[in-house]
């Protein structure tokens, strides 16, 4: 990729190309604009009809037309590149979902580069937009990573890596045979710390495993260099031992070309219209004194190379977005120059506790939070899966977790929120635990929003639902939707919520879960056409889930399918601007389930009431707006087809409605 950064950079240096679009500030709104609705894809899940490659099945025409009357504007393919690593002369595969990317040519499981671009073409004939992916914190081990344990030019500057002494050598330890490295105990990161070669233990180490990570540094085998000198280096992974970090803050500027070229054959080579900084905020390490752990999330450092990556996009005429799971002070601190959209790790948590346990009051609380820190709501991506688990790490809490905020109409610290949430969704999940949901890392749950839903509502066998039970999970999944939708910015949905993906049982994985990564299970392998019925697993292997909805063209012909409510709420939510809407007000109301969101639009003087029942019963409530009063009210949209008979506006902006269990309904107030 470093040979590679040079030819790409020679593509735009001293160019015009440079100079054509704005670039110093975030254009949340103008990306919205263009594309407010995407189709979460992950290639390792797609299931592609005989002889084609996944590709080619996602530029198939009848999919994009499909997505088309769905009201999917973009698709984001998640990562597509070479990733894996080498060894001697030998690709390895991948130990992360393609998350371990080693070189800039789409990977040949996918596909070829050819066949991107046609991709990219076709979904531009249906005015859908492809939205790609970088990864800025580590790479795999290829071939950039084997030259730099050989201490060939520059390479050992890509990444945080320290050479060791010989004499040091026996504190790291052996690496048994067929490995490549070996983990260190943290008793020798402290030792190397101390030493002065390392910057020490994470705050948090990913993917812990006993006996197998305890820590987030490795230490290569003993390797030649082409010099001729053997060496011994000491290297960070803040995932896995394959995902070598990057060092941004080394004079070689290293991992800034290899990034900077992957962002120059996206956006001007390839010609998509934005890209995805994952886990960007966790780009750099610096130590602190004694035993306290190194600093690595929300660094200054991360922070600064996220701003020039998304304005190098934004210079080249695309669009960035960040996987970014910080507080709200964090994420004001990453949005102010940097990535265009940010995902919504905020609502996520409390709105999975309300699907989980019927309580939406953190939910209402975090919105009003999200209100006093002035978030422009359209400039978050609201998603209801993607490839990892369902993720239950608030940061906000966690880092205010001595604050007092108001949940129900009663103060409570932000840690006992948290608590209450994890520990109340874990219990009324936790009938599929380890069977069917998987804990992961106390972070969340490894489970499909299907299988969490059905685990919910206690549906004892979801492989076999009744019908009731599966109009049940429906109407929960859409209630969830509708949360995601009716907000400004975008909505993401998946795969494996258009076709009621559940998790795959471990027994069917096999060697998938060699690697203790509980996610495999969510991720099962779908056929959106339904044009490879006999296919068991997707192009690369992974299983077949099992589904409750069915393939697209099977309920787009069927008007009380899931996909045809997704296809009803999408219409709602285009005629009447909500990705282009501000959040207002998130009023109390007098029932825990209940969550209300009041969105003004610009320019206007009309409101859109949302108003959601997560409850398990029917409920008459009230709230009161005075942006509401003496105004004219109607219903727009109703998760249940039928609109409330009674509900009204006060001449004290009053508000006054029903809602069955688990429904929703949208009003406008003119």
């Amino acid at each position: 990729m470093l040979t590679q950064a040079e030819h790409l950079a020679d593509l735009v240096a001293g160019s015009r190309v440079q100079w054509q679009n704005r670039y110093s500030h975030p254009r949340p709104r103008d990306f919205v604009g263009k594309s407010s609705v995407w189709f979460t894809s992950y290639a390792n899940s797609v299931i592609a009809a005989p002889g084609k490659t996944v590709l080619e099945a996602l530029g198939d025409g009848g999919l994009l037309e499909s997505f088309r009357q769905i009201g999917i504007d973009a698709i984001h393919t998640g990562p597509m590149k070479r990733a894996g690593g080498v060894t001697g002369r030998e690709y390895t595969p991948s130990i992360d979902g393609f998350f371990d990317r080693i070189e800039l040519v789409i990977d040949p499981k996918f596909g070829d580069d050819d066949q991107y671009m046609e991709m990219i073409r076709a979904a531009a004939e249906h005015e859908i937009s492809i939205i790609g992916d970088l990864v800025p914190a580590h790479t795999g081990k290829g071939p950039d990573f084997r030259l730099a344990e050989r201490a060939y030019k520059d390479y050992q500057g890509l990444y945080t890596m320290v050479e060791i002494p010989e004499v040091l050598w026996d504190t790291l330890g052996p690496v048994l045979d067929g490995n490549d490295s070996v983990n260190l105990a943290l008793e020798t990161v402290q030792l190397l710390e101390n030493r002065g070669f390392i910057p020490g233990p994470l705050e948090v180490v990913q993917f812990y495993d006993p006996g197998v990570k305890d820590t987030s540094w490795s230490a290569t085998d003993v390797v030649t260099g082409a010099d001729g000198v053997d060496r011994r280096w000491v290297y960070l992974h803040v995932f896995k031992d394959g995902q070598p970090s990057l060092n941004w803050l080394d004079p070689s500027y290293a991992a800034q070309r290899i990034v900077m070229a992957d962002v120059v054959q996206a956006i001007h080579v390839f010609g998509i219209g934005g890209l995805r900084l994952d886990a960007n905020a966790l780009m750099a390490v610096e130590g602190r004194p004694g035993l306290d752990k190194s600093w690595v999330e929300g660094h200054p450092v991360s922070q600064g190379a996220s701003d020039q990556i998304a304005m190098m996009v934004r210079k080249l005429g695309g669009y960035s977005f960040q996987e970014l799971a910080l507080s709200v002070d964090g994420l004001k601190r990453f949005i102010t120059w940097g990535p265009d959209l940010s995902y919504d790790f905020i609502t996520r948590t409390p709105y999975l506790n309300a699907v989980a346990t019927g309580d939406a009051g953190p939910l209402r609380m975090i919105l009003n939070v999200l209100l006093d820190y002035e978030v422009d709501l359209a400039g978050l991506v609201h998603a209801l899966q993607n490839h990892d688990e369902l993720i239950f790490g608030l940061n906000h809490l966690v880092d205010h977790s001595d604050k007092p905020f108001m949940v129900n109409g009663k103060p409570m610290l932000g840690k006992e929120i948290f608590d209450s949430m994890y520990q109340g969704s874990l219990d009324s999940v936790s009938t599929g635990i380890p069977e069917r949901i998987r804990e992961f890392s106390n972070v969340g749950f490894c489970a499909t929003l299907a299988s969490y839903i059905a685990e919910a509502l206690d549906v004892p066998d979801p492989v076999n639902m009744t019908g009731s039970e599966k109009t049940a999970v429906q109407r929960l999944h859409l209630l969830a939707a509708t949360f995601n939708a009716m907000q400004p910015g975008v909505f993401a949905i998946s795969g494996w919520d258009l076709m009621g993906n559940l998790t795959v049982p471990e027994s069917d994985l096999g060697s998938w879960m060699d690697d203790g990564d509980g996610r495999w299970i969510n991720r099962g392998a779908f056929d959106l056409m339904g044009l490879s019925p006999e296919s068991t697993a997707s192009s690369i292997g992974l299983p077949k889930a099992r589904t409750i909805y069915g393939s697209l063209p099977d309920q787009l012909n069927d008007p009380a399918s899931f996909v045809s409510d997704i296809q009803r709420l999408l219409r709602a939510r285009e005629d009447h601007g909500i990705a282009l809407s501000r959040l207002n007000e998130a009023p109390d109301t007098a029932t825990n389930g209940t969550v209300v969101m009041v969105l003004s639009h610009e320019r206007e003087e009309r409101r859109t009431v949302v108003v959601l029942n997560f409850g398990r019963a029917a409920v008459s409530g009230t709230f009161s707006s005075r942006q509401l009063a003496d105004r004219a009210i109607q219903s727009i949209y109703s998760t249940t087809g039928r609109s409330s008979p009674t509900a009204a506006v006060g001449h004290a902006g009053d508000f006054r409605f029903d809602l069955e269990p688990m429904a929703g309904e949208v009003f406008v107030v003119t």
